[in-house]
C-alpha cells in the first residue's frame, strides 16, 4: 500500500481497480479504454484516503467509536455519523496529497469546473448497491473549493445512511474505504439515466429516462421524468411516456446547483428525439456486452453530443419477475377502488397504514408493517425503508433512490404519483401493487403463491434448466448465502472466509497471542454453517485463509504482521498456513466440528498451493489433529502456473478436486500486474499460454476421474466458460448475478456439443 498512487487518471484505470478507485472511479476507467464518451479527469485513491487517516491519526479513534455503536438506535446514528464526519472534515489534509490534488487539478485546467464524486470501494458491486450512500459535489471551480469537496466526501463514507447499511449488509467499517473522482462537469441541458435490460425481469428492453437540466433532479426523485422503452431486438421505440417536468437542477454560479422553475412552453415537451432514444440504447448496449451483465447507467447531453457519466451493474434483476416479491398477487381487483397510479418500481403487493415522511426527521415514527409514503426518498431514510411493507413517492421514476432501495430490499414500491402525500391521509390503510404501480383504497385479499405460480405457467424461463456441468456460486459472506441458495446453483465452488475474519476486526493471530482461540473458531463455525445450511446436500468447498498480509495491517493485531514488498507473492494461503501451524489448527478445529456436526457437504479448498509437499503435509497435519483425511473432501486451488504443469503429481498425492483461481493464475504466468495502469491492457485471461494450462489441467482431471472446476472471474464470463465447457471442466463456479446467464450458456454449449456429436456420427 505504501507505494501505491494517490492520484491515478481515469485513461490509467481498469475494472478491476476497485481496491484503489472504488466502483465508479474502475467503471469510468473502463468505460474510457472501452472509446465510450466519457469526459476527463482523475481520482484521488483510496490509498491516499487511507494514509489521510494514518497520518492525521484519526484511523483508531473513528474505528473505536463506530465498533460501539447500536446502528438500530436512530438518534445514536445520527450522533454518531455527526461527530465523526466533523473529525474527517476539520482534520488538515497532509501536505503531500494536498500538492498532487492541486497539481492534477492543474493541468486540467485550473479554471475547469468540475464534479466530485465520491467513489467508496464497496460501492457499485454486483452483489449490493451502495448508491447515493456518499457525496457529490457538483459545480466546483478552483483549489480551495476542490480540496474541501474531496475533504467533505471522504467524511461522508461515515453518514448515518453508510453506516446502517455496512452493517446490515455484513461490510466492516475498517475495510471499506472511499475513493473521490474529480471530473469535468458536463453542463447537460439534458440528462437522466438508462438500464440496459429490464431492471426487474431482465429482458432485452433499454429503459431510459431523462429530464431537463443535470441527472441529479433524476436521481434524487426530485421531478418525475420521461420513460423511453426500447426493443432492442428490434430497434425501435416500443413506449413513450412524456412527463410534465415542472423544475430542473442547473450549476449555481461558480459552486454547486440550485433547482430552478422550466418554463411552462418545456414542462410537457418531450425531452429527447427518437433519434437520441436510439443512440443511447446503443451505448447502453455496448457497455452491458463488455462488462457481461446489464448495466444502470447515467448520461448528460450537451447540444447533439451525448457523455456517458457512469455505468454500474444492475443488481436487482429477479429470477422470476411473474410473482410478485412477497409471493403473493392482488385478488378481487377488480371490486376494488384505485385511488392512485404511478410507475411501478419494485414488484409486490402489500397492505398496512399510511405513515407520511416528509424529511429524515419524520423517519422515528416509521413503525414495521408500514406503507411509507413521501414526496421522494433520499439516503437518509434507508433505515426507515427496511422496516416498511411497501414504499409510494410523489416523484420519481424507475432509476430514482426509492425504486433503486425498493427492488434491492425486495419491497413493493410506486413511485411518480404526483399527489401521494396530498391525497393519502395518515394511518390511511392501503394495498400497494408494485408491479402494476396501483394504489388500492383498503386491504385486498391476495392470493396463495401456488396461484401465483400457477399463473406464471406459460413463462418458458420458469423451467429449470439441467446440465451435466455442475453451476455453482462463489460466495463472499454468509449474509449473501440466501439470495445465493435462491439462484438454485448446484453448489458453493468458492466460499471464501477472509469477509468473516475481517468481520471480526481481529487478525488470527491476535486471538492467539490473547488465548482466545474458541471465540475465533465459534466465530468461523458460525459463519460457515450459515452457507452449509442453506445448502443442504449441494457441496460447499470453503477456501482456507488467503488474505495477503497487508489486508490485515489494520487490524488489531495487525501490527504483528509482516511488511512485504509483493504481498501477492508472499506470505499467504498454505505456505502461510503450515509456517503458523496455531493459524491452521483453529481453522481445521473448524472444520472438523462442522463434519463432527454432520456437514458431510463440507469440502476443503487450500489457496497459493505450488507443490504436491504442501498438500501433502496439510493432510497430515489434518490428520494429526484428529479428522479422517480420507473420509473427507480435500482440494486445492490452481493459480500458480507450476501446480497446473504438474497436477498429475497432485491427483497422485490425492486431491478430490481443484479449482482455477483465474485471477492469479493470468497474473503469475503473463507477469503482469491487473492493477497496474501501465500494463493493465495487457492482463489477457484468454492469452494462448493460459489456455494451455487450463485445457492441460482439464484433461488430466478428466483422465483421473478428479472434479476440475473454476471460481475465478473468468468463470462468469459466457465466453469463457463456453470454452471451459467445450474443454470438458466438471463444474464452474460464477458470481451469484452471473448464474442465470452462465447456466443458460452451459446448457446450449452441451446441447451443441451432442448436436454436432450426432451428425458427425451421421
Amino acid at each position: 500500500m505504501d507505494k501505491s498512487p494517490n492520484i491515478l487518471w481515469l485513461n490509467e484505470i481498469r475494472k478491476d481497480d476497485i481496491p484503489s478507485v472504488g466502483g465508479k472511479g474502475a467503471s469510468l476507467g473502463e468505460m474510457t479504454s472501452i472509446g465510450l464518451p466519457v469526459p476527463q479527469g482523475f481520482v484521488v485513491t483510496a490509498q491516499a484516503f487511507r494514509r489521510f487517516l494514518q497520518l492525521t491519526k484519526l484511523e483508531d479513534s473513528i474505528f473505536d467509536i463506530l465498533e460501539k455503536l447500536d446502528v438500530d438506535d436512530n438518534d445514536a446514528l445520527n450522533a454518531t455519523a455527526d461527530k465523526v464526519k466533523a473529525m474527517v472534515s476539520s482534520a488538515a489534509m497532509p501536505e503531500a496529497i494536498k500538492k498532487e490534488i492541486i497539481a492534477s487539478y492543474q493541468k486540467m485546467g485550473s479554471d475547469t469546473v468540475v464534479a466530485v464524486r465520491s467513489s467508496a470501494t464497496a460501492e457499485d458491486l454486483p452483489d449490493a448497491s451502495f448508491a447515493g450512500q456518499q457525496d457529490t459535489y457538483l459545480n466546483i471551480l478552483g483549489e480551495a473549493d476542490l480540496l474541501q469537496s474531496v475533504q467533505d466526501c471522504w467524511a461522508s463514507l461515515y453518514g448515518g445512511r453508510a453506516i446502517y447499511y455496512r452493517a446490515k449488509q455484513g461490510f466492516d467499517d475498517r475495510t471499506v474505504n472511499i475513493a473521490v473522482v474529480v471530473q469535468q462537469l458536463v453542463f447537460s441541458e439534458k440528462a437522466g439515466v438508462m438500464f440496459s435490460s429490464h431492471p426487474i425481469s431482465g429482458a432485452a428492453t433499454v429503459i431510459i429516462e431523462g429530464s431537463w437540466g443535470l441527472g441529479e433532479a433524476i436521481v434524487s426523485g426530485t421531478v418525475s421524468p420521461d420513460n423511453y422503452v426500447y426493443d432492442r431486438k428490434n430497434k425501435r421505440i416500443t413506449t413513450k411516456t412524456v412527463a410534465n417536468k415542472s423544475v430542473e437542477i442547473i450549476p449555481d454560479g461558480n459552486k454547486g446547483t440550485k433547482t430552478v422553475a422550466v418554463p411552462e412552453n418545456r414542462q410537457n415537451v418531450q425531452v429527447l428525439s427518437d433519434v437520441e432514444v436510439a443512440k443511447l440504447a446503443e451505448f447502453a448496449v455496448i457497455s452491458e456486452e463488455h462488462y457481461k451483465v446489464p448495466q444502470d447507467m447515467e448520461w448528460g447531453m450537451v447540444g447533439n453530443t451525448i457523455y456517458i457519466l457512469q455505468s454500474r451493474p444492475i443488481t436487482t434483476i429477479q429470477k422470476n419477475s411473474v410473482a410478485s416479491a412477497s409471493g403473493k398477487s392482488a385478488e378481487s381487483a377488480a371490486d376494488s377502488e384505485i385511488i392512485l397510479q404511478g410507475y411501478g418500481a419494485s414488484p409486490g403487493v402489500a397492505s398496512g397504514p399510511v405513515v407520511i415522511v416528509t424529511d429524515a426527521k419524520d423517519t422515528s415514527r416509521v413503525k414495521e408493517g408500514d406503507i411509507m409514503v413521501s414526496p421522494m426518498t433520499n439516503p437518509d431514510m434507508v433505515p426507515a425503508m427496511r422496516k416498511v411493507v411497501g414504499i409510494i413517492t410523489d416523484e420519481g421514476g424507475m432509476t430514482c433512490h426509492a425504486a433503486i432501495v425498493s427492488r434491492e430490499l425486495g419491497t413493493p414500491a410506486v413511485v411518480g404519483t404526483k399527489k401521494a402525500t396530498s391525497l393519502l391521509k395518515e394511518g390511511q390503510i392501503v394495498t400497494i401493487d408494485g408491479e402494476k404501480g396501483l394504489i388500492y383504497d383498503g386491504k385486498l385479499e391476495t392470493a396463495a403463491p401456488a396461484a401465483a405460480a400457477a399463473a406464471a405457467v406459460p413463462v418458458a424461463a420458469a423451467a429449470p434448466i439441467i446440465t451435466a456441468t455442475s453451476v455453482k456460486v462463489n460466495v463472499s459472506m454468509p449474509e449473501a448465502a440466501a439470495r445465493a441458495a435462491a439462484t438454485g446453483a448446484d453448489g458453493v465452488g468458492l466460499l471464501r472466509i477472509e469477509h468473516l475474519i475481517i468481520g471480526m476486526n481481529k487478525t488470527p493471530s491476535w486471538y492467539i497471542k490473547n488465548g482466545k482461540e474458541e471465540e475465533f473458531i465459534t466465530e468461523l463455525y458460525n459463519g460457515i454453517r450459515t452457507v452449509l445450511d442453506a445448502f443442504r446436500g449441494k457441496p460447499v468447498w470453503v477456501r482456507t485463509i488467503d488474505s495477503p498480509t497487508d489486508e490485515f495491517l489494520n487490524m488489531a493485531g495487525g501490527e504483528d504482521e509482516p511488511h512485504e514488498h509483493n504481498p501477492m507473492l508472499g506470505f499467504r494461503g498454505l505456505r502461510r498456513d503450515l509456517r503458523q501451524m496455531a493459524q491452521f489448527k483453529m481453522q481445521a478445529e473448524c472444520f472438523k466440528r462442522l463434519w463432527e456436526a454432520g456437514y458431510d457437504n463440507l469440502g476443503i479448498m487450500f489457496p497459493l498451493v505450488q507443490h504436491p509437499r504442501e498438500f501433502l503435509a496439510a493432510k497430515e497435519a489434518f490428520r494429526s489433529w484428529g479428522i479422517d483425511v480420507d473420509k473427507r473432501v480435500l482440494g486445492i486451488m490452481v493459480e500458480i502456473p507450476a501446480s497446473a504443469i504438474i497436477i498429475d503429481e497432485f491427483i497422485k498425492a490425492g486431491i478430490k478436486f481443484c479449482s482455477f483461481g483465474t485471477n492469479d493464475l493470468i497474473q503469475y504466468t503473463l507477469a503482469v500486474d491487473r492493477n497496474n495502469g501501465m500494463i493493465g491492457d495487457m492482463y489477457e485471461p484468454e492469452h494462448p499460454a493460459v489456455m494451455r494450462l487450463i485445457k492441460h489441467c482439464i484433461e488430466q482431471c478428466r483422465e483421473a476421474g478428479v472434479e476440475c472446476s473454476i471460481c475465478g472471474q473468468a468463470g462468469s464470463d459466457p465466453m469463457f466458460v463456453k470454452w471451459l465447457v467445450n474443454q470438458g471442466i466438471s463444474s464452474v463456479s460464477s458470481n451469484i448475478d452471473a448464474i442465470p446467464k452462465i447456466r443458460e450458456t452451459v446448457a446450449k454449449t452441451e446441447r451443441q456439443i451432442l448436436l454436432n456429436m450426432a451428425f458427425k456420427k451421421n
